[in-house]
């Protein structure tokens, strides 16, 4: 037995049908569904994709949450179940904001989508923001402006890449990087511009395909006081400033 036959068993008795009736709007024959459902075969790639859609739960999920244990209605239902997106509701049944520590920052790649990892989280309650989807969290380094080290970004969920407006700040969990706060902007269909308000950093460009979640800037809680504008970071600011019209003289007398 596994998860896999575990959640496809449970899931079918849930939805109070029969394995035949699943077989058929699978397209698969009674006697392969009964193999998955008793961990005797693998299913492949294709019947997965099929068993995913038929019981709207990500193939995530399907393979490494046992799904008897959680509350499957407070899941955030996403697009063709490219994922299933844990919320947190308080004792009135009202959303809350998880935060995500710095502690956990670096394991939230691969718990982002597992109910239990998100339960587990510190809770708060900001009730001025309004309607949508929030959580909150860490900001590292100095790219980001006044925000500095123990500062929170809470964000808004966003669903698809065509609500991301140019020119603002949005919280991207990435493949290869994972959490990172950047002014965006869309560059073409396939990829997105990354950009630092410090500009000692380069902007960079990621693929649409390697983004996992965005989250648009919503409102911001600083632990530190913000510095004035003499800080490091703008005098750094103003340096780097200095060397690019120095470059760039250099250049127009080389002419």
């Amino acid at each position: 037995m596994s998860l896999f036959s575990d959640n496809i068993r449970h899931l079918r008795m849930k939805k109070e049908v029969s394995q035949e009736i699943v077989a058929e709007r699978l397209s698969i024959s009674r006697d392969i569904l009964a193999k998955y459902e008793q961990g005797k075969s693998q299913a492949p790639y294709e019947n997965l994709i099929k068993l995913s859609r038929y019981y709207h739960v990500s193939i995530d999920l399907l393979l490494t949450v046992d799904i008897r244990k959680i509350d499957m209605d407070g899941l955030i239902q996403l697009d063709d179940n490219r994922i299933v997106l844990p919320i947190t509701v308080d004792h009135k049944g009202e959303n809350v904001i998880e935060i995500i520590p710095h502690k956990a920052r670096a394991g939230y790649l691969n718990g982002y989508s597992d109910p239990e990892f998100i339960e587990g989280l510190q809770h708060v309650s900001l009730p001025f923001l309004g309607s949508g989807k929030f959580r909150a969290f860490p900001v590292e380094g100095d790219s980001m402006p006044p925000h500095k080290d123990g500062s929170f970004i809470i964000g808004r969920y966003i669903e698809q890449l065509g609500h991301v407006t140019d020119g603002r700040t949005y919280i991207l969990l990435t493949k290869d990087q994972g959490i990172v706060y950047k002014r965006l902007n869309k560059n073409g269909k396939n990829t997105l511009v990354l950009q630092s308000d410090n500009t000692f950093y380069a902007p960079y460009t990621v693929k649409a395909s390697d983004v996992l979640e965005i989250w648009e800037y919503a409102c911001s809680i600083a632990t530190k006081e913000f510095e004035p504008d003499d800080s490091p970071e703008m005098i750094r600011d103003v340096l780097q400033g200095m060397r690019k019209e120095m470059a760039a003289l250099r250049t127009i007398n080389k002419q």
